[in-house]
């Protein structure tokens, strides 16, 4: 697949894919994240990706001839170098009342029911391509395209934690309280973000999320159980 290196600063290698959300373009990232973490982890203070691009910074200035060996080793991985079984999460979401604060006029905007939009965002298996925007906040790919939707031209003041929503061309999950501009369809009760423990996140990159459809008992009971200890997240 097409992709581009720059050297963005004396410090920093980045490399670009087209713009499109990809399963393959996510292998890549992937497959770079390991090796560099593998054979320059003494040496690379952070990697960060997004849908379309690998930044990696690294603990000082790489001369020239260093950025050239860096390049090669990288464009010439073994497709079989990182080898990765997602896991799929269930996630248990809310889709009625205040919970799905969005969801009427959404349908109404894409001709569909409430009923059909349920039907069509919980059927899908999405897979996490990376954390952004909030820590924690996860940029979910697969929504069927019938629920594209562009975001809110007035942001929300106050998205509550747990929200389940809709921009563009992806689903995402509010990882805390926060402004934002998606379209919000449910909430799930689950906190999938704790900054407290030493993994902060439930799921990895390239991992797979599976929402499915709860009521609002079922919210306040799985709400419960999670006070008391007693919930145990489910696999696929």
């Amino acid at each position: 697949m097409e992709k581009r290196f720059f050297q963005i600063q004396p410090n920093v290698l980045e490399i670009n894919w087209p713009e499109e959300i990809s399963d393959e373009i996510l292998q890549d990232q992937l497959r770079y994240k390991n090796y560099l973490e593998q054979h320059h982890g003494d040496c690379v203070l952070e990697i960060r990706i997004g849908f379309n691009s690998l930044s990696v910074l690294f603990d000082q200035d790489i001369k020239k001839e260093q950025w050239s060996i860096i390049w090669n080793e990288l464009e010439n991985l073994k497709t079989d170098i990182q080898h990765f079984e997602p896991k799929v999460f269930k996630i248990p979401v809310c889709y009625q009342g205040e919970y799905g604060v969005d969801m009427e006029n959404l349908a109404k905007s894409k001709k569909l029911s409430v009923s059909e939009l349920v039907e069509l965002h919980s059927s899908k298996k999405y897979r996490l391509f990376f954390y952004g925007f909030l820590p924690g906040f996860m940029y979910l790919g697969g929504l069927d395209p019938k629920l594209h939707s562009p975001r809110k031209s007035t942001p929300d003041l106050m998205i509550p934690k747990g929200s389940v929503a809709i921009g563009g061309r992806q689903t995402g999950i509010y990882s805390m309280d926060s402004p934002g501009g998606w379209h919000v369809v449910g909430r799930t009760p689950l906190t999938l973000f704790d900054p407290q423990k030493p993994i902060p996140t439930i799921a990895k990159q390239g991992d797979f999320i599976q929402f499915y459809q709860i009521d609002q008992d079922e919210f306040k009971s799985i709400s419960n159980q999670l006070l008391a200890g007693n919930y145990e997240l489910e696999y696929a």
